[in-house]
């Protein structure tokens, strides 16, 4: 059996532990913890280690999702998590540009870990006010073989969508390898 590792991560409550409930076949093993700083109230409830979940694609292929922190004081956990990655999301909330930034380094940061497919998942794209996947390209510097994709990370479909782009990027690779 095959097993990929993928890593979700993004800025602070961009809905990273969402994404992996929404489509995750086990209980998410979480490790949410009481948000105790005013200036993160924007939720109750924070990863401050990793999120994981699973989904089996067929009787040949498992994927194992594992969700980063988004905070900066847990980043020493990023690392971590990404030894072992085939691939990574970054999930953005794309109604809060002031987060923008930090998607961006974010981004950089795991591509620097492991030079591995990625995908930028823009979320929230059912909000009114979300900023259209090829305006968050253009603000975060994403180059155009880059996917950026609207997600909602409620929506199973919509997380299954996101997940599948990046298995097909990674097993395209798999492939040229071989």
């Amino acid at each position: 059996m095959q097993t990929v590792k993928m890593v979700v991560t993004g800025p602070f409550a961009a809905g990273k532990t969402q994404f992996i409930q929404t489509i995750s076949e086990i209980d998410v093993v979480e490790t949410e913890r009481k948000i105790t700083r005013p200036e993160e109230r924007l939720k109750d409830q924070t990863t401050v280690a990793m999120d994981f979940g699973r989904i089996t694609v067929d009787d040949d292929l498992v994927l194992y999702l594992f969700g980063t922190p988004g905070q900066r004081r847990f980043d020493f956990m990023w690392e971590i998590l990404a030894e072992g990655m085939l691939g990574f999301i970054v999930l953005l909330d794309s109604v809060r540009p002031e987060t923008f930034r930090e998607a961006r380094r974010i981004l950089e940061t795991f591509y620097s870990y492991a030079p591995v497919p990625y995908i930028v998942a823009a979320n929230k794209q059912d909000l009114e006010d979300a900023w259209s996947p090829e305006d968050l390209r253009i603000a975060l510097r994403i180059p155009k073989e880059t996917k950026v994709l609207p997600c909602v990370a409620t929506d199973r479909e919509s997380v299954k969508r996101v997940l599948l782009e990046l298995l097909y990027s990674i097993l395209e690779l798999m492939d040229e390898e071989d």
